[in-house]
């Protein structure tokens, strides 16, 4: 019995003795941190942030923040002047950054379609850039609004002259030769110290019936800081809809540069437009599906991150079928090497809250961008 015990005893000594003794202190090893790539003075870094949106955006990885919208009141045939869409209070939101961000440039993006509940389309920029006094009265509005509020400058999303994606007044005869009329005047009236920027279709102008449809980019440029590309929502399902490279798509993002480079436009005033969604269908429904949730779909149905080599972009399969084209941070790696190979002076996104909650692209976005 005594032996039993002092058996006991000394294997319990023996497996405290085995026992790592604490090191005081100790604290667990925590991951690098992420520190983000030096601003490169002269690039831009930007994204579009929506009325209807809810985060706040960070500038830690922007340098221009566009907001969208503003939409003008033809009453009549009169210009009324113009108001936000959305609650003023969010916009408030986005200009309050720059007391944070002194460096950061907040531009107010003009539409030509109508949301808000007290006012009708009424011609839109189609009517009042045909008349030279309603020209001068809307750049005068727009100098005041940025004054009152403490903003940098206007973006121009009028999509586009001579066509209309939907119930949107145009006249092929006369709006792109009016547009470069509207865009010359904001600059007269801004002055150098305010950014002119507009949302840059995939194509210089283009015979339409009756006249011309898009923007004359050789006409507009000597008034303008830089052209925001939409190079996306070029193709749906099954084709890529941002694609770097693509013969079989109907455009791509290196022939949509060559357009504006053929027709005159220095690389350094082009901006590549990044889509933080995926285009599944112009027609059918869902039309599209955000980055955010493209990284939620199940994995028992849907595989993401599938790589097209020659295009330089990453697709969705539903079922092994082709379901959405979209961008990930390689995509936006390999387009930011492209880019600055070529002198273009950056990146800009649609739109801010559809990335995930880490940032995966608006950090992708930021480091392509920002590479020296």
């Amino acid at each position: 019995m005594k032996k039993s015990i002092l058996a006991a005893l000394l294997a319990i000594i023996i497996i405290a003795g085995c026992e790592k003794e604490p090191i005081p202190n100790e604290k667990p090893v925590e991951p690098p941190k992420y520190t983000p790539a030096t601003r490169v003075e002269g690039r831009v870094a930007l994204a579009y942030v929506t009325s209807y949106g809810t985060a706040i955006p960070d500038p830690t990885f922007f340098t221009h923040f566009n907001y969208a919208f503003a939409e003008i009141y033809m009453v009549n045939g009169e210009y009324k002047g113009f108001k936000l869409q959305g609650s003023e209070f969010r916009f408030q939101q986005i200009v309050n950054l720059k007391s944070q961000y002194p460096n950061l440039k907040i531009s107010i993006s003009f539409i030509n379609s109508v949301s808000n509940a007290d006012n009708i389309q009424g011609g839109g920029f189609s009517a009042l850039s045909k008349s030279d006094e309603y020209r001068k009265a809307f750049a005068n509005d727009c100098k005041a609004f940025l004054i009152k509020w403490g903003i940098d400058g206007i973006d121009m999303d009028w999509e586009f002259p001579g066509m209309s994606w939907g119930a949107d007044a145009f006249d092929a005869a006369v709006d792109v030769q009016n547009h470069v009329l509207l865009m010359k005047q904001l600059r007269e009236t801004l002055g150098t110290g305010y950014l002119l920027t507009y949302a840059g279709y995939v194509t210089d102008k283009k015979i339409a019936a009756g006249g011309y449809k898009y923007i004359d980019v050789k006409a507009v440029d000597p008034y303008v800081d830089f052209v925001n590309l939409m190079t996306y929502d070029i193709s749906d399902a099954p084709k890529h809809h941002s694609a770097l490279f693509n013969a079989n798509a109907d455009w791509d993002c290196d022939r949509t540069v060559k357009a504006y480079l053929n027709a005159g436009v220095a690389a350094n005033k082009l901006v590549l437009g990044i889509p933080f969604y995926g285009r599944i269908s112009f027609s059918k429904s869902p039309g599209a599906i955000t980055y955010r949730n493209i990284t939620l779909l199940d994995r028992s149905i849907y595989k993401i991150d599938n790589w097209d080599q020659a295009a330089s972009v990453p697709f969705v399969t539903k079922n092994g079928i082709y379901y959405c084209g979209y961008d990930n941070d390689r995509s936006i790696a390999a387009k930011g090497a492209w880019l600055l190979g070529l002198g273009m002076k950056g990146m800009m996104c649609w739109q801010y809250d559809q990335d995930d909650a880490s940032g995966t692209l608006r950090k992708a976005l930021w480091e392509a961008t920002m590479k020296k």
